[in-house]
């Protein structure tokens, strides 16, 4: 175990992260920025993403226009400053992008082919086939490779956040009190020594929490792991009951994560049907299947809770054959795989924990409650979303957020001194090699069980209550676990999906109203 100084210690190494981590190390290339990410560099939930980035770029399209539709999708309780700086700002970190290498899809004039998705009142949706975010994470990486000043730590898994209450001994016991974050506790998995990051300036930017759920498109290290830390630091953080689930996820059962069929199949024409083969989106809303994911989704479910089926199909059929394997390759050759063949069979689909709205809340800098603490991408609430996102204004948000953060610590140069403090390093005095993860991963499932079958699209106050019952029970457990066993990155994510499921039950419990993604039968 040792102590390790940085200058900018950044935690995940999706767009967000490595957005940051490259515009400061090129603004202080004396200065050493770590990248820390707890599997292979490239595995982030930004490299998953199928549909692309919304951003106004054609002259028939406005700023106003997307900012309606990202108002609209999040039910009128984004923050509107936040809405228009996001929108505004697109264009230009786009370019930014491009400029890196970033390739993305022309149409036969020469210029962007600009998709449109569910909620979108125009074309706008940037993309690179089906692939754009594995497009957007490679070119990042080879920027990150001609920096010398970062240092990329793959396979390394954050444990906790460092505040007062290990500087001081502090007992920190609610986030109004002023708290300083002054790097991190890291597990190397190869060598499973625990070194304490010392850091100026930290950023979290770990990406979602799917994995909470037994259904889910999100990648398997998608444990909410940031806001895990964050809350236990004391962090501020709100809006946990806002988890979108995509309506078009490919009916697989027991495949996880469940393969996405992209917003942007629907855009393109594809149909939903029953299984009768009818269009039970034209009686729910005038959009459609180009309704906002929280209105398709709920009509999904409720369509499978009246008819007692276990999917509902996407209709693919009628649409251009080329055109559409030219568009969507990987989603093609994955139906195919399975034996569906799109030009005349129906894609099997249900919907799966995709995205959270909430999370670490910032301001419009990217700031968290915790001073020297930001956060970034899908683990940040920061009004862009309000009650459900939409369409591609993910990577999005990571991308403007990304842009401001990095600004800040290059504008205000007091982040980069160093904070004179003396952190202790780890201490797992008392504890012993489990003889067995069975337990982990036993209580890992009952986690995701509970969530799935009590916390999903449609809640009722009975059915958190009964939840946060049995997430009690787990969460005494596994505290037994951490406090006698040595540490482990299975039991930190179950840590961390523990403090996820607490968030969102009982931040659903204080909700009132039904507001896009959040339905609860209470409310109605």
């Amino acid at each position: 175990m040792s102590i390790i100084k940085s200058d900018i210690l950044i935690l995940g190494s999706g767009i967000a992260g490595l957005t940051i981590a490259i515009k400061t190390a090129m603004a202080f290339p004396n200065k050493n920025v770590f990248v820390v990410t707890k599997a292979d560099e490239s595995e982030s939930n930004t490299k998953y993403a199928q549909g692309g980035i919304a951003v106004v770029w054609d002259k028939l399209d406005s700023f106003e226009s997307h900012i309606q539709d990202t108002l609209k999708a999040g039910d009128y309780i984004n923050d509107l400053e936040v809405v228009k700086m996001v929108i505004e700002e697109a264009p230009e970190c786009l370019m930014k992008l491009i400029n890196w290498g970033a390739e993305f899809d022309f149409d036969k004039k020469g210029d962007l082919d600009l998709g449109k998705e569910g909620g979108h009142s125009a074309h706008r949706i940037i993309h690179h086939k089906d692939i754009t975010g594995l497009e957007i994470e490679l070119t990042l990486l080879d920027q990150i490779a001609k920096l010398p000043n970062i240092t990329l730590l793959p396979y390394h898994f954050a444990i906790d956040l460092i505040t007062e209450h290990h500087t001081e001994g502090k007992k920190i016991v609610s986030e109004d009190e002023p708290i300083n974050c002054y790097g991190a506790y890291i597990m190397n998995q190869k060598t499973q020594s625990i070194d304490t990051y010392v850091s100026s300036v930290t950023i979290v930017a770990t990406g979602g929490i799917g994995q909470v759920y037994a259904s889910t498109t999100n990648p398997t290290i998608a444990t909410g792991d940031g806001i895990g830390m964050a809350f236990r630091a004391k962090a501020k953080i709100t809006e946990m009951e806002f988890v979108q689930f995509h309506p078009t996820a490919l009916y697989r059962p027991g495949e996880s994560p469940a393969f996405l069929i992209s917003e942007a199949v629907r855009g393109f024409g594809a149909y939903l049907r029953n299984k009768e083969g009818n269009r039970f989106m034209l009686k729910v809303d005038e959009r459609a299947e180009l309704a906002s994911r929280d209105i398709v989704a709920r009509a999904i479910n409720i369509e499978l809770l009246k008819t007692g089926e276990e999917c509902v199909y996407l209709d693919c059929t009628h649409l251009d054959l080329t055109a559409f394997k030219n568009h969507f390759p990987n989603i093609y050759e994955k139906c195919l795989s399975i034996g569906v063949d799109v030009a005349k069979d129906f894609i099997p689909v249900v919907p799966a924990s995709h995205y959270l709205c909430g999370g670490i809340t910032v301001d419009k800098k990217g700031k968290t409650s915790i001073n020297n603490l930001f956060a970034c991408g899908e683990c940040s609430r920061t009004g862009l979303h309000g009650a459900n996102r939409l369409a591609s204004n993910s990577l999005l948000e990571a991308l403007v957020y990304a842009q401001n953060i990095a600004e800040e610590i290059i504008t205000n140069t007091n982040y980069l001194k160093e904070k004179l403090v003396q952190v202790p390093e780890w201490n797992e005095e008392g504890t012993t090699a489990p003889d067995e993860l069975i337990l982990i991963s036993h209580n890992r499932k009952m986690v995701q069980t509970i969530m799935s079958n009590l916390v999903a699209i449609v809640r009722s106050n009975e059915r958190l209550e009964k939840a946060l019952d049995q997430l009690n029970y787990l969460y005494q457990d596994t505290e037994k676990l951490y406090n006698k066993t040595k540490l482990s990155p299975q039991l930190c994510e179950l840590r961390n999906l523990n403090a996820i499921a607490f968030l969102i039950v009982t931040q659903s419990l204080e909700r009132k109203e039904n507001k896009g993604a959040f339905y609860s039968l209470d409310n109605l």
